[in-house]
């Protein structure tokens, strides 16, 4: 069993103990995941980068993980494998010869 899945497998044990599944819909984790980023986000707002909280940025990232892996457990995703792709996919929209050392988006390459 991958690290992934043990923790998938953790994540949903802790869910189900609880009778929180009916609370863990599509909409609601992307909803989740998306206030927890706002939230990762306001460790940082008005510091420099090394003045953040590290313990705060840790648990907000600890979050949108746990969020993101009960929403590809929803779906039955390989997490493993759709990051894969989409690294794969990116490989071909910013080759190196291109992107290197820029931030342009793909299509301004």
């Amino acid at each position: 069993m991958s690290d992934i899945a043990g923790i998938t497998e953790r994540l949903v044990r802790f869910r189900d103990e609880r009778d929180w599944e009916k609370f863990h819909n599509p909409k609601d984790l992307a909803m989740a995941i998306s206030i927890e980023a706002g939230e990762l986000m306001e460790a940082f707002l008005w510091k420099p980068s090394p003045e953040a909280d590290i313990e705060r940025v840790k648990d907000e990232l600890a979050d949108i993980l746990s969020y993101s892996l009960l929403l590809a457990h929803h779906y039955g995703f390989d997490v493993a494998g759709i990051v894969r792709e989409k690294v794969d996919r990116n490989s071909l929209r910013y080759p190196v010869e291109k992107s290197k050392g820029n931030a342009r988006k793909h299509d301004e390459l």
